[in-house]
């Protein structure tokens, strides 16, 4: 089964600073129907406006990745670590038993953020945040996992049953991506491009929520870039 969740139907806000689009229920969007999709939680599609963000504020026991997809954003947290992830790259944070931080847009122009949330395997862990550069060209035709929890190489590490993956693709190049199992859940956005999965076309930011597939053939037909989300239950 895939569910397509077209782009103009997510919900969302605009804040002036931050237009923000909703995959699942978020803030004051609420919708029965999408509070999460297996470990998955949240998955926002987020512009914020230059010299600009998230003032210090809150998390516990919760994963959140960021994938930078146009300008970058600046971090600062209460352990101390700040840094800048540019677009194409990822952070991750472990909000374990709790930290402060803040995401600003230092830049000139707007930026643009998946800020992905997923459900952590066990609550009460120390927090913890990094963030690693991923260079498109190294995921040009093939899905790279950029954070993981099963401790794949070369992937930033997160406590979730979870993998978050990204590939570029040229327009009509195809790629294959076998789940464990058909119990895994899927989660699948093109950052940019229109890609078919299987035999749904998605537009740049729709989602394709995807259960009880154990393969996904996925065809570039607009030079694309995409991520997926693959976690259990």
């Amino acid at each position: 089964m895939i569910e397509h969740r077209p782009f103009a139907d997510l919900g969302g806000a605009h804040h002036g600073w931050l237009d923000a689009k909703h995959h699942f229920s978020f803030a004051n969007y609420h919708d029965p129907a999408r509070m999460g999709w297996g470990a998955l939680r949240v998955w926002n599609d987020d512009t914020i406006a230059a010299d600009s963000g998230f003032p210090p504020h809150g998390h516990a026991d919760m994963e959140i990745i960021t994938y930078v997809r146009r300008g970058a954003i600046s971090h600062r947290d209460s352990l101390g670590n700040q840094g800048r992830t540019e677009a194409g790259d990822v952070q991750v944070m472990s909000a374990g038993t709790g930290i402060r931080h803040s995401e600003y847009n230092q830049e000139a122009d707007s930026t643009q953020i998946f800020q992905i949330w997923l459900l952590p395997r066990e609550h009460g862990t120390a927090p913890a945040w990094g963030t690693k550069p991923f260079p498109r060209q190294q995921r040009a035709g093939q899905l790279v996992t950029l954070a993981s929890g099963s401790g794949a190489e070369g992937a930033l590490p997160i406590r979730a049953d979870a993998e978050v993956l990204g590939a570029t693709l040229s327009a009509g190049q195809t790629l294959h991506y076998r789940f464990a199992s058909a119990q895994r859940y899927g989660y699948l956005v093109p950052a940019r491009g229109r890609v078919m999965v299987n035999e749904l076309t998605l537009d740049a930011r729709d989602g394709a929520a995807i259960h009880g597939e154990t393969e996904l053939v996925i065809t570039a037909l607009d030079e694309a870039e995409l991520v997926l989300v693959d976690s259990g239950a």
